[in-house]
């Protein structure tokens, strides 16, 4: 008689997530012999743009299940993950429960699971930007104590949960799921020519692309106006598209440099964009400026120089092989930045196992793991 197949819960609370999820998902059902798996989106994140088409368009499987948690303060909203969370892990008693990056869903779920003795295996575990003014930086901090599985994405990584007093057996060096999906999904985003459709192809490709979604980069005009005077300096050589979230538009509105940019044609504002239109525009940028730790990682994979707009990172590997800089909120050190990229651009080197095949290591593992159990 076959064993019976092993049920694997696999949890989102934002779009990332999913994208993240989406390789493994895929490798999980190509053993569905082996393994049921289960996407359960805790709804933290409301996101307009995860429509049908953000589903089809990038093979990813929608949620079979949906808590609609919603936003909430830090405190209100993890409490209410775990207590939505709860009956739906004692309902479907899963194998392992699967978590993603450091939302707070992520340390919900582990914290829910592992009182009720489910075994955890967290995906991008040890990353580390030792900034506990991140919440997220919390978040990875408490799962990774939490997990059985440590699933890492780096040789810092590893470094990072031995100091941590995390056994060397729990964790696994198996690359990057993010890279899994732009890998896959690359060839697609650039026949959409997004650059053209923007008018941009005016400009003979030169155009710089940031995203910015720090509360501590836009909710303060004391810190955001001085980045957009830094944002003046790079735009005098080449203008600068910015996709603005909805929240930040209004900073933008009340800066006055951002405004001086805009009517000069050098700032040029989108609304938020798909992830294969985000990436398409990324992959013929020259230069790309942002505070969020994933285009970190992708704009290494891309040959992108990149200035990170934050003091630290968690992702060590894109600067010390990568196309990564970091160089804070200050604008001579933005400007520097930029002007060593005229000079010597970086051309980086593609990390360790971020070959697009992770999921299929990471399945590997969680076999391994549930066998011996």
């Amino acid at each position: 008689m076959m064993p019976s197949p092993y049920r694997i819960l696999c949890v989102a609370g934002a779009r990332p997530n999913f994208m993240k999820l989406a390789p493994l998902v895929r490798a999980f059902d190509r053993d569905s012999d082996a393994f049921v798996s289960t996407i359960v989106h805790t709804g933290q994140h409301y996101d307009a743009a995860m429509s049908a088409i953000f589903f089809d368009q990038l093979g990813i499987p929608r949620p079979d299940i949906e808590l609609n948690v919603g936003s909430s303060s830090h405190a209100q909203q993890t409490a209410a993950i775990m207590a939505a969370f709860e009956p739906v892990l004692a309902k479907s008693k899963p194998g392992l429960v699967v978590v993603v990056g450091d939302v707070n869903s992520t340390v919900a779920c582990s914290l829910v699971a592992a009182k009720l003795g489910v075994p955890v295996a967290h995906v991008e575990a040890g990353l580390r930007s030792y900034d506990r003014a991140m919440p997220e930086e919390i978040n990875r901090v408490l799962t990774d104590q939490l997990s059985d599985l440590l699933l890492t994405t780096e040789a810092s990584a590893h470094d990072n949960l031995v100091r941590e007093g995390v056994a060397p057996e729990k964790i696994h060096f198996v690359g990057n799921v993010m890279i899994d999906t732009l890998l896959a999904h690359r060839e697609s985003a650039s026949r959409l020519d997004v650059a053209g459709q923007h008018g941009l192809d005016d400009l003979g490709g030169a155009y710089g692309l940031m995203t910015l979604h720090r509360p501590s980069n836009v909710d303060d005009l004391a810190t955001f106006d001085p980045l957009m005077a830094a944002v003046a300096v790079i735009a005098e050589d080449l203008p600068v598209v910015f996709p603005v979230h909805p929240r930040t538009r209004p900073m933008v509105a009340r800066s006055a440099q951002a405004t001086a940019l805009i009517e000069a044609g050098r700032l040029r504002l989108l609304e938020p964009l798909g992830y294969l239109e985000f990436v398409g525009l990324m992959d013929k940028s020259r230069v790309v400026l942002t505070d969020s730790g994933g285009i970190q990682e992708e704009t290494t994979i891309l040959g992108v120089p990149c200035l990170t707009l934050r003091e630290n990172t968690e992702r060590p590997v894109t600067v010390t092989e990568g196309t990564n800089r970091i160089v804070g909120t200050d604008p001579e050190k933005i400007t520097a930045g930029w002007k060593q990229i005229q000079a010597s651009p970086p051309t980086g080197q593609v990390p360790a196992l971020w070959d697009g095949k992770a999921a299929e290591r990471i399945v590997d593992v969680v076999r391994a793991f549930l066998s011996a159990g």
